[in-house]
């Protein structure tokens, strides 16, 4: 096994043919490098250099093995690269909570960007409402997930460990199955309210969104049916149920394609929001994902 610092001796002499010019590109003193190529030279049996008036050249043994050194050379340099690499790649597991549908998340794209930048890391996804999604954030159950509240409000006062930047506003709307046009013609919510209703639990945006706007005003929902899935409630809005509320775009294709009525004039704003335990932030493993989210969202909305 050749000593690193003769081979690079013995390069650096080869491509200079200078023992003085190769000892300022390896920063070494001509004494050192003469003496590195001596020792090289008796280490091999071989003569790898000839004299001449303005410097030294390479002799055919010399020729012969410039190009194995030099392939030596290159490998311990990637191989010092790529341990160096080690040290910044993102390892371990990021686990997410997800809620509604992927497309609305832009969960593709997110996971997606995510393993471009960090491959070695590992992704677990867990679907759920967001007030679920919330509590096992702020439990440490999920590194990150996504939540729905009213713009500005986040995760609310009774969660202040839990962090949160909102990613879109958006509104919901009251939607009717088809031929309950003429139910609608009053849309003020205690007309809204004694209508049959597809309720969620509490841990439902759907819940503390309609009880954001009826318990102020001493009401609550006619419920007859409670589901906790979104795709089940459009199903039973379909089927003549009741009423619910659906996402902007929802209840819009919803019109279109199965003429459901929507609510005129009753919008409820909404914010989609990632979430991540305060304390937890700067892990790195969290600080990747939001800078994943950032080149997904862009800026925050106003």
């Amino acid at each position: 096994m050749q000593d690193l610092q003769a081979l690079r001796a013995f390069v650096s002499v080869a491509r200079e043919g200078s023992v003085s010019r190769a000892a300022e590109r390896l920063h070494l003193t001509q004494p050192a490098v003469s003496l590195k190529l001596k020792q090289f030279q008796a280490s091999l049996g071989l003569t790898l250099f000839r004299r001449r008036p303005k410097g030294l050249a390479l002799t055919e043994d010399g020729q012969a093995l410039l190009p194995a050194a030099e392939k030596a050379l290159a490998a311990v340099a990637a191989f010092d690269q790529s341990a160096r690499a080690l040290h910044s790649t993102l390892r371990g597991r990021l686990k997410i909570g997800t809620i509604v549908d992927p497309e609305f998340i832009r969960l593709g794209a997110f996971l997606h960007r995510l393993v471009e930048r960090a491959p070695q890391l590992e992704t677990e996804l867990s679907h759920g409402m967001s007030g679920s999604v919330l509590e096992r954030v702020r439990r440490g159950e999920l590194d990150v997930g996504f939540f729905l509240a009213p713009p500005g409000e986040g995760p609310g006062r009774e969660t202040p460990e839990v962090a949160h930047r909102e990613l879109t506003h958006f509104h919901y709307h009251v939607i009717a199955p088809a031929g309950w046009a003429s139910r609608l013609a009053r849309t003020d919510w205690a007309s809204l309210a004694a209508l049959p209703w597809i309720v969620t639990p509490a841990d439902s945006v759907h819940h503390r969104l309609l009880h954001g706007a009826l318990d102020p005003l001493g009401l609550a929902p006619n419920g007859v049916a409670q589901v906790d899935q979104e795709a089940c409630m459009l199903d039973l809005v379909r089927a003549g149920v009741g009423l619910s509320l659906a996402r902007d775009a929802l209840a819009m294709a919803e019109r279109q394609e199965r003429g459901l009525v929507v609510a005129e004039g009753v919008r409820l704003p909404c914010a989609l929001s990632f979430i991540w335990r305060r304390d937890r932030g700067e892990e790195a493993v969290i600080a990747e994902a939001m800078e994943v989210l950032d080149g997904v969202w862009g800026a925050p909305p106003p």
